[in-house]
């Protein structure tokens, strides 16, 4: 039997809530529409590069996603000692590189359990706690959330192209 990646519900967040309420809705609407654009899809569609010769696939795009927000929530502004997503010191991109259709359901229930993961990660935390980064620059949880939202963004719209060109989807 082939997997096929399922239909997800895109809830919007508030509209009027605190500014807490709304990054979070905003994040999750778009954590939602990228597995909508790999809805319907078999393992293979979804670890197909469409637009050579960049290695963008959808399944890579849900990978990478994952390693975000893990590095990002649970691994700088936590602290957790977990191990890199897809990826080693040989190579950093495994996440768009090492496809394997044939773990796309592994891939894809990944990435849902690593939002809940972060989102526990962070539940207690203040927009305005800080983590130093690498770099020596202190960042806040809510610059984490922009950066998510913004990253989760952009793949969007790469998704819908990679979507596109592989069945001729389109939409929100």
């Amino acid at each position: 039997m082939t997997w096929i990646a399922p239909e997800i519900e895109r809830v919007g967040g508030s509209k009027t809530g605190d500014e807490r309420a709304l990054l979070q809705g905003m994040l999750d609407w778009y954590r939602a529409t990228l597995l909508q654009k790999c809805a319907g899809l078999t393992g293979e569609q979804l670890a197909t590069a469409t637009v050579p010769p960049s290695n963008l696939t959808l399944l890579g795009m849900v990978r990478h996603m994952t390693k975000v927000e893990r590095t990002w929530f649970r691994r700088r502004f936590s602290g957790e000692a977990v191990e890199m997503a897809y990826s080693t010191p040989e190579w950093k991109d495994a996440d768009f590189e090492d496809l394997d259709p044939a773990d796309a359901a592994l891939d894809h229930a990944r990435l849902i359990e690593e939002w809940k993961l972060a989102d526990a990660a962070v539940a207690r935390a203040s927009l305005d706690d800080t983590f130093v980064h690498d770099d020596g620059e202190e960042i806040s949880l809510r610059l984490i959330y922009v950066h998510l939202i913004a990253e989760y963004a952009r793949h969007s719209g790469h998704a819908d192209l990679v979507r596109e060109r592989l069945d001729g989807v389109t939409g929100a």
